[in-house]
């Protein structure tokens, strides 16, 4: 390998200055929000009370391909992006697969994940606004983190409800929270009417993104000078993350190809839009003919699984209506590792994507994303959050079809953060802990 590269990266010149919008392209549009007390088509200014007004905008902008990022946003990207792009030499010997399989590696990020790619834009438009406060809910806590380090950066004060069941399992995460300023508090709790009420009807309950999202939604609209952040699921989000996609772009040219097949970890969808979006604008306006797969957890199998409606994006029912693929809002996740992925709905746009065929979904066990993670830690000397390791699964399936085959495919992946805040899990696994949950429908995961 001594001739080959091995990573590629781009100058800061080179750093995207524009987001990209795919709702301009897309043929057939997302459905709109519905006010859920009168079904009535929601308008940007509908959610002023909740979001900085500039990001309720950008989450309803269906008309500019491309949103231009504030000059003091890229300063701050500049930070720690570009990201490198990485061949991944290692794991292809490993497998002793043809494929071509490069990652996106997102774990270099300061908080160790792609969630700083949308907390830094969303920290800075509630700075414009003169907001002081800002609430955001957090499942494995890489989102709490980046916001809770975005709002220092701006002067603002966060406080973050996070999922119970990872606040007890990752609690080095609540530290890091801790170390930049934010109040962090264990969702479901006593501190807001929604925590009561779903406490006093399941005192043990462990949480999920659902009930810290009606946490938090209600904190900020019961505080002055407050408003609510979100760490994906919402199209701003999305939005922001496709500076992930639009970097590996140009990545790919240097390295002289261009990918068959695109991968990421679905739990919300701001990393898995945020990697595809900017390739799959050339399947919808030039034809090409890539494909772009969406690695969910059995557990929590929305897009596999799911019914596409009308639902709440929370549990206690503040959020608007949204179009989506969803397991029903009061659905309560099993408590697999991968915090980030465990939500009973998928955002919008991912959703008319998913319902068009313009990308696929696949649902993976707990134990097959270890079983991946080690086999890629052990290749590449990463250790990948266990969110990304359903990303890896997905990617080394595809890459031993292609070892069946003899197809030299090319395969991009984004790796979306790394595990070494996550080694109570990697201890489960190695100790045979860890199990395997599946869903089935009408009822909670078991």
């Amino acid at each position: 390998m001594s001739n080959k590269i091995k990573r590629f990266f781009l100058p800061e010149s080179e750093i995207p200055t524009q987001w990209y919008n795919i709702q301009a392209d897309m043929v057939n549009k997302p459905l709109p929000p519905l006010n859920p007390a009168t079904k009535e088509v929601l308008k940007p200014e509908d959610l002023f009370p909740i979001f900085a007004e500039e990001l309720c905008r950008q989450e309803f902008d269906q008309t500019h391909r491309w949103i231009d990022i504030p000059e003091e946003v890229r300063d701050m990207y500049k930070y720690y992006r570009s990201t490198p792009l990485v061949r991944a030499y290692g794991l292809e010997k490993a497998l002793g697969t043809p494929a071509h399989i490069y990652f996106k590696n997102e774990s270099v990020s300061p908080m160790g994940s792609h969630k700083l790619n949308s907390a830094i834009p969303q920290a800075y438009y509630c700075k414009q606004e003169g907001v002081k406060n800002v609430t955001t809910e957090t499942g494995a806590g890489q989102w709490g983190a980046s916001l809770a380090y975005a709002a220092k950066l701006f002067g603002l004060e966060a406080a973050v409800y996070q999922v119970k069941i990872s606040y007890e399992q990752k609690p080095y995460r609540r530290s890091i929270m801790q170390t930049f300023g934010a109040q962090v508090t264990a969702s479901p709790s006593m501190s807001t009417r929604a925590g009561k009420d779903i406490l006093t009807a399941t005192p043990s309950h462990q949480g999920s993104l659902g009930t810290a999202i009606s946490e938090a939604i209600e904190l900020a609209t019961t505080t002055p000078n407050c408003k609510y952040t979100l760490g994906s699921v919402l199209s701003h989000v999305t939005l922001h993350q496709t500076v992930i996609g639009l970097e590996a772009e140009k990545q790919m040219k240097m390295a002289g190809e261009y990918p068959d097949i695109v991968i990421a970890c679905f739990g919300g969808g701001s990393n898995f839009g945020g990697m595809s979006f900017p390739f799959l604008r050339h399947n919808i306006l030039e034809g090409k003919k890539t494909r772009f797969i969406a690695a969910e957890p059995a557990s929590c199998p929305k897009l596999t699984k799911g019914e596409f409606r009308y639902d709440f994006g929370d549990e206690a029912g503040y959020t608007p209506l949204l179009p989506m693929f969803t397991l029903g809002h009061k659905f309560t996740p099993a408590n697999i590792h991968a915090g980030g992925l465990r939500y009973h709905g998928a955002g919008v746009i991912v959703s008319q994507l998913l319902k068009d065929k313009l990308i696929e979904a696949v649902d993976i066990q707990q134990i097959e994303a270890f079983n991946a993670g080690v086999i890629f830690a052990r290749a590449e000397g990463i250790i990948p959050a266990p969110e990304s390791c359903h990303a890896i699964a997905a990617t080394i399936n595809e890459a031993n079809k292609c070892k069946e085959t003899g197809e030299e495919k090319v395969i991009l992946f984004n790796l979306s953060g790394h595990g070494l805040i996550d080694m109570s899990a990697y201890d489960n696994y190695f100790a045979g802990n860890l199990v395997n949950y599946s869903y089935e429908p009408g009822e909670n995961a078991k």
